[in-house]
């Protein structure tokens, strides 16, 4: 398959401009982490302040999950008729706006609606982050760069829920959507100052009627769709993880919220670990063989956690070490899996991206409700939740075989 874009655009950029593109499509990628990990840690204040269950709040990363999904499968196909760079643009902008309407929140409800309305925004810098990675590079060279990608954007993730807790310390939870309409005006000026990826000799052309075109045939790759369910069923998981973890840590085993962040970047670090570990041996073993082994180590770790939440056993550590292996196996399944459904579709990578990022959010949305639902105060349900979706992602990339 040719590696389309890389070699007439290699000579052209500059080191500079590669480093330059690298963070900004890093920070375009880590939005949904910004967004959320950041105010984690303020979950059982804004539940208090609101006067509201955990399950209420929990919602918000429902909500927000849905706008990503949808927000997605809009800017993907859009950006294959008109360029990536001015429909990030645009989401950033409607970003900005409504982290201002999430901060001046007055009620649980009106935070949730916020929050869609915020990931519809979001949504448009990782789906089309990867957008332009299969822009410029093909299969495997394109495994790599997302695990690069990824070791850049796993700063969100380790910060965000740290930063979060001191700015609780200092400040309510009304200023950590403050601080994120700031961060996307710095991704903004980051996205003015690169370069477009898709020349207009590969945009799809035609009417935007034409997006429905696309997504049938994206739909009827089988691959694609073995590829997706992989990843979802493991962002099922991860987002169970987000949504469960700051009661299960700092109700349940009464962690102090500045120390939560903590926790959590623990995991980040795993993750690092993992994308450094599959950018240097993907070209090597191959991107599939890769993503089977993290799936094993995810449906391995969710299993082991359920069990230690049903039975207590361990308390805390029983919990963060399983969690520790299921969140880092993250760097060997999601770089992967997105590389190679993404390799067939080198003219519709906008929508291809876009189906993709639907599957992995639409099993966050479902995960992280289905926890706000069966949630008792305990850890147990989260395990569940993150076990299954371990045992059913490494089902699917079995699946692969037969594709």
């Amino acid at each position: 398959m040719p590696d389309f874009g890389e070699p007439e655009t290699a000579g052209r950029r500059t080191r500079a401009a590669d480093i330059l593109l690298l963070v900004v499509l890093g920070a375009l990628m880590a939005f949904a982490s910004i967004s959320t990990d950041t105010y984690l840690p303020a979950f059982p204040v804004i539940a208090a302040d609101f006067g509201v269950t955990e399950g209420r709040i929990q919602l918000t990363i429902s909500s927000y999950l849905i706008g990503f999904s949808l927000g997605q499968l809009v800017w993907g196909p859009i950006s294959d008729r008109v360029g990536r760079r001015g429909p990030i643009i645009w989401g950033l902008g409607l970003f900005m706006a409504v982290s201002i309407g999430c901060a001046l929140s007055d009620s649980a409800e009106a935070l949730i609606l916020w929050r869609l309305m915020q990931a519809l925004g979001a949504s448009a810098g990782p789906v089309l982050a990867r957008a332009m990675v299969r822009d410029l590079y093909a299969r495997e060279r394109a495994a790599e760069m997302l695990s690069t990608l990824m070791l850049i954007m796993a700063v969100a993730p380790l910060i965000g829920p740290i930063v979060g807790g001191q700015i609780l310390l200092v400040g309510s939870w009304r200023a950590i959507f403050w601080c994120l309409t700031a961060v996307g005006a710095l991704s903004v000026a980051g996205v003015i100052l690169i370069d477009e990826t898709l020349p207009d000799d590969r945009r799809g052309g035609g009417r935007l009627a034409g997006v429905w075109k696309s997504y049938g045939r994206v739909l009827a790759d089988r691959r694609l769709i073995v590829y997706a369910a992989s990843g979802g069923f493991y962002y099922g998981g991860a987002f169970a993880y987000i949504a469960g973890t700051p009661f299960a840590y700092i109700d349940y085993y009464k962690v102090p919220a500045a120390a939560y962040g903590l926790l959590f970047a623990v995991n980040v670090i795993g993750l690092m670990a993992a994308n450094f570990a599959n950018a240097r041996m993907v070209a090597r073993l191959g991107s599939d063989r890769i993503l089977r082994f993290g799936a094993a180590v995810a449906a391995l770790s969710g299993v082991t956690l359920a069990i230690d939440a049903w039975l207590g056993l361990g308390g805390l550590w029983g919990l963060t070490i399983p969690l520790f292996f299921y969140f880092s196996a993250s760097g060997l399944i999601v770089a992967n899996s997105v590389a190679g459904a993404l390799a067939a579709f080198p003219r519709e990578a906008g929508a291809a991206s876009a189906v993709l990022g639907a599957v992995h959010y639409g099993a966050g949305i479902f995960s992280a409700t289905l926890l706000g639902w069966i949630s008792d105060g305990t850890p147990w349900p989260m395990g569940v939740v993150i076990g299954a979706g371990g045992v059913l992602s490494l089902v699917a990339s079995l699946m692969m075989r037969k594709a």
